[in-house]
This record gives structure tokens, C-alpha cells and sequence, in this order.
């Protein structure tokens, strides 16, 4: 069972009284985990977001900016990614907040009500056909985004990829150093007594998964709405993309928190952003490009 710290006013308290400033920084921020729910953003990113769509132009890569970033590539020391669910789009797996994406879908509950720990407890036979029909694609494939941020990484170039992905993809090719802010649906564990399981070992039970030694229902490895990310995951990559001279955000409408709020921590050069609709974080980026981030890094990425 994973190390959740729960980030209610009183481990608010408790965070300050210890002086942390990173669990502070982040447990304030995000104050609505005390509620239960999904942070929203703030007044002034409201307003950067607004006029970001308003003025939003096509940033597509062109010659002058591909050779831009190659340099920036080459000489950088110390590169972090930070990615969403737009980086997986292109192996098949919709996200949540686009056009066709799962908040867009129609079924009995919405899917944000489905993927929530009361409902979890309350109907866990609705959640898992939810889960297994909306959540796990075990035939997706990395797609070149994944491909090109793992030579990355074997260049010595990336040293952390912090993704809100739950697919496993970013491993599925080929790297390791992947910090996995939602967990994966690849492992899960016993909510009585933590037993882990893999996916294929989920699969093989019928209906709700119970254990094998205590009979306690079983539940993936991913963080649902009502819970806080794991604090000792966002410290590590608040810490990494801290020393990064080189961030590349891609695949992220950066509208979520906490996962949003760890841009904040980059004080380094060069902030690479890529996606394909605007974000509030555009004005920010050091180079800005539109378009899907499967093209867009392997045309880097040579």
C-alpha cells in the first residue's frame, strides 16, 4: 500500500510546524485536498489562461525553432519532462478533459464520480467494469514521444520524467528514471492487508478481486479523486525539476494541481512547451510549440 500523507488542514498545521517548505508550498496550495477534491486554479492563472485562448495562434515547429532546441538539447546538463495524458493519445489511450476525451463520454455516473475512493467503497463492482473497460489498454504501444524521451535518457541527457500518466508506456520504452505522479495500473494491492498484485494476476479474478490471504478487496494502484498524491513522489520531482537547466513540459493543459504547480519549482533556463491546445503557462516558455508531441520529439530527437 503506498505511503499517502493526507493533506487535511491539520497535516497543514503539522507540515508548517516541521518548517517543510516544500510539503507547506504544496499542501497550501492545493488547500482543497482538505475538501476532497480537485484543486482548481488560481484567480491569476484564470486570467493567463483566458488570454492565452484569446490570442492563441499555431505554434507549429519550423526549421528555425527545430535547430533552436536541438541546441538546447545538446548543450543542456540536466533535462526533466513533465508530462499528461496528451503524451498517450497518440498510442490510442484518450485523456479526460479533450473533444473525445473520457469527461466528454456518456454513462451512467461521470467518470470523475466512477474514479472517486467513495464510490470505490461504495460500488466497487461498477468501478472495476468501469476500470477495465475505460482504464487498462494492455495492447498499447509506446508511441514516438515515449520512444524519443527514452533515448533521451540513454544519452544521459533526461534525467527524470515525471509523468500523470497511469499506462506504463514511458517504461514500455525503454526508461527508467520515471516518477509516476497517479500510480500505475499495472500494480495493485490489498486494501486490508497490502498484498501487491500485478495486473495480469487482477485479470485472472472475476468480478471484484478479493485477496488471496485475507479476503480484503482489492484496488489498483492509482490515486482516485478524494485522495492526495503521494507526498514523497512530489517531493522528488519538485526537487529534480528544481535543479533542471532544462524543463520540457508536453501533453498537459497544466490546469490541474498539484501536478500543475511543480512547473513552479523550475528556475532553470529553458522551458520547452508542447501541446496542442493553450495552456496558462504558454507566456512562460522559452520555446512554445502546438502540435502533437509524437511528431514534435522525434523531429528533435534525431
Amino acid at each position: 500500500m503506498p505511503d499517502i500523507i493526507i493533506a487535511s488542514m491539520p497535516a497543514v498545521a503539522s507540515a508548517r510546524s516541521e518548517r517543510s517548505s516544500f510539503a507547506s508550498r504544496f499542501l497550501i496550495r492545493c488547500a482543497a485536498f482538505s475538501l476532497r477534491r480537485p484543486c482548481k486554479l488560481a484567480k491569476t492563472d484564470k486570467m493567463v489562461y483566458i488570454k492565452s485562448i484569446l490570442k492563441a495562434e499555431v505554434f507549429t515547429l519550423d526549421k528555425e525553432q527545430l535547430l533552436a532546441i536541438q541546441k538546447i538539447f545538446n548543450e543542456s546538463k540536466y533535462m526533466v519532462f513533465l508530462g499528461g495524458a496528451g503524451v498517450s493519445t497518440e498510442s490510442g489511450i484518450p485523456d479526460f478533459r479533450s473533444t473525445d476525451g473520457l469527461y466528454n463520454q456518456k454513462y451512467d455516473y461521470p467518470p470523475e464520480v466512477i474514479l472517486s475512493k467513495s464510490f470505490f467503497d461504495a460500488d466497487p463492482e461498477t468501478f472495476y467494469r468501469f476500470f477495465w473497460d475505460k482504464m487498462v489498454y494492455p495492447d498499447a504501444k509506446p508511441n514516438a514521444a515515449h520512444r524519443a524521451l527514452a533515448e533521451l535518457e540513454r544519452a544521459g541527457k533526461l534525467k527524470l520524467i515525471a509523468t500523470q500518466n497511469i499506462d506504463g508506456l514511458h517504461q514500455m520504452a525503454g526508461a527508467h528514471n520515471v516518477l509516476e505522479l497517479h500510480g500505475s495500473v499495472w500494480r495493485s494491492y490489498c486494501t486490508r492487508c497490502g498484498k501487491p498484485y500485478t495486473l495480469a494476476q487482477l485479470k485472472q479474478k472475476e468480478g471484484v478481486p478479493h485477496c488471496d490471504e485475507c479476503g480484503g478487496i482489492i484496488r489498483p494502484d492509482v490515486v482516485l479523486y478524494e485522495e492526495p498524491l503521494n507526498m514523497g513522489v512530489l517531493r522528488a520531482a519538485a526537487e529534480a525539476i528544481s535543479r533542471a537547466d532544462t524543463l520540457i513540459v508536453g501533453g498537459t493543459s497544466l490546469l490541474v494541481y498539484p501536478a500543475a504547480g511543480l512547473i513552479d519549482y523550475f528556475g532553470g533556463e529553458n522551458l520547452i512547451l508542447i501541446n496542442r491546445d493553450a495552456t496558462p503557462r504558454d507566456s512562460m516558455a522559452t520555446h512554445l510549440v502546438k502540435d502533437n508531441i509524437g511528431d514534435t520529439l522525434s523531429q528533435i530527437v534525431k
